[in-house]
């Protein structure tokens, strides 16, 4: 079956494009459509944004997306605007004057990107609807420019927030397919969990694609496709979000823009975390099991799963079962999921009584970088000693972990006063990290320790300021 969408209006079909090619050159080398700039290939600067159109409680929900590493077979089934499709007869979209009359663009080779992030912002809010400056901040995060200057681009934004939004007509875009074959290649994209399984079992070494902002990189630089995969993003099962119990489940197919309202009402940091994975074009795109499932060392949500204890629910031909992510994460980029195995969904378990979570990363800048480290810390401390903590790092070693000495350390002593002596040391029994270009082994150290001591200050005198934006 040939991969169908909807583009600017109009229907295609790409019979002749091979699945796992990414959207940003077909839209360049197939539809000629070249105002979507090829800018990093790695989903970093926002020049190749798109907007992607999805059906939400019957209306027509706009998400921004990077189209240099989303993959064609992504996009099946869905609609798909780019900067040429927002003009027309009446000439420029709003949020294309705004930017000219802003002075918001100079070289314009960004322009096309950001152009579509606002065109995003704006579509589905209600007239009356207050857009802040931080908002906007985030909505153009992903968004880099190095000529003309944020300040007219966000002047601009508030001037497009600000006006009425255009409403556009509803459109109903084709079916999606279930088995898209082109050029050599083979994408199924099952719709249960029992089709999952059964895929994966037939066919093991099959590449399993979620988000793909950590596989798309693939197509998009290396420049080789998947001659066998299997897309996750269809299965209802995996798409749960919601307190099943004491535990909040996030299926394994949620993405974090997906996912991030309720995790932010049940774990804040955890919440404002996420809100620094990647870009908005990034978390509409990437999935929370599919960060589990890549192990990465630096991957930024897993310390803050083994802080709080998690567990992963896998399923197989032998059933379903689970376990810690403690037990999953078993060396560089490794778990312990099974060749005809899939990850179901994870289950966050709900803080006790007294327990506050804590979670701190540490990267060159503040948007859209991977982390150097990352800690995370589940604590309760009760008549001025630490009764409880689990404390866990990534980018310490050669995958994120627990601290068991420092956890020993600490659990059981005074907290009140000051930290106790020895941080360091528990640290160096637990890690040793090395140095590459992000940091050096010695900065990690250090750096891990002063987190230990940010936690203390956090919960003993709130009032501290531990962050510039709050001196």
């Amino acid at each position: 079956m040939a991969i169908a969408f909807l583009l600017n209006g109009e229907r295609i079909e790409a019979a002749a494009a091979a699945p796992s090619m990414t959207v940003l050159d077909f839209l360049r080398t197939r539809q000629r459509l070249t105002g979507t700039k090829e800018g990093c290939a790695e989903g970093d600067c926002g020049a190749c944004t798109i907007a992607i159109g999805q059906g939400v409680g019957g209306a027509q929900r706009w998400q921004v997306a990077n189209s240099c590493i989303l993959l064609l077979s992504q996009i099946d089934g869905a609609e798909v605007k780019t900067v040429e499709g927002l003009g027309g007869s009446a000439g420029l979209h709003p949020a294309q004057t705004v930017l000219a009359e802003s002075d918001g663009t100079q070289c314009g080779f960004c322009t096309p990107g950001i152009v579509m992030s606002l065109y995003a912002l704006t579509q589905g809010r209600a007239d009356d609807a207050l857009v802040s400056d931080s908002d906007i901040h985030e909505a153009l995060a992903g968004n880099l420019c190095r000529c003309t200057g944020y300040r007219p681009i966000v002047d601009a934004a508030r001037a497009l927030c600000a006006a009425p939004p255009v409403v556009e007509p509803e459109s109903l875009p084709p079916i999606a397919g279930t088995r898209i074959s082109a050029q050599g290649e083979l994408h199924l994209v099952p719709q249960t969990l029992a089709e999952l399984v059964a895929l994966r079992s037939a066919y093991p070494d099959a590449v399993l694609i979620a988000g793909a902002t950590d596989l798309g990189l693939i197509p998009a630089k290396k420049r080789r496709g998947f001659r066998l995969a299997i897309s996750t993003r269809r299965v209802a099962e995996l798409k749960r979000i919601g307190w099943e119990g004491d535990h909040l489940v996030l299926g394994a197919a949620v993405t974090y823009a997906e996912g991030l309202e309720t995790v932010e009402a049940a774990f804040p940091a955890f919440g404002a975390l996420i809100r620094r994975i990647g870009s908005r074009q990034i978390r509409t795109m990437g999935t929370f099991g599919g960060n589990l499932g890549t192990a990465s060392p630096v991957g930024d949500t897993l310390p803050v799963l083994l802080a709080l204890d998690a567990e992963v629910e896998l399923a197989g031909p032998a059933g379903a079962r689970r376990m810690k992510i403690a037990d999953f994460l078993i060396g560089y980029r490794q778990t312990a999921l099974a060749p005809d195995q899939v990850i179901v969904a994870i289950r966050l378990p709900r803080l006790a009584e007294g327990e506050q979570l804590f979670a701190w990363k540490l990267s060159r800048r503040f948007d859209q970088d991977i982390s150097t480290l990352l800690g995370a810390f589940r604590l309760r401390v009760d008549g001025g000693r630490v009764t409880d903590l689990a404390a866990a790092f990534g980018g310490m070693a050669e995958r994120a972990k627990r601290a068991p000495a420092l956890e020993a350390l600490l659990t059981g002593a005074p907290w009140a006063d000051a930290p106790p002596e020895g941080i360091e040391a528990a640290l160096a029994a637990d890690f040793a990290p090395l140095s590459d270009h992000r940091a050096s082994a010695a900065y990690r150290a250090s750096a891990a320790a002063n987190l230990v001591r940010r936690l203390h200050l956090a919960t003993t005198r709130p009032g501290v300021p531990l962050e510039l934006e709050a001196l």
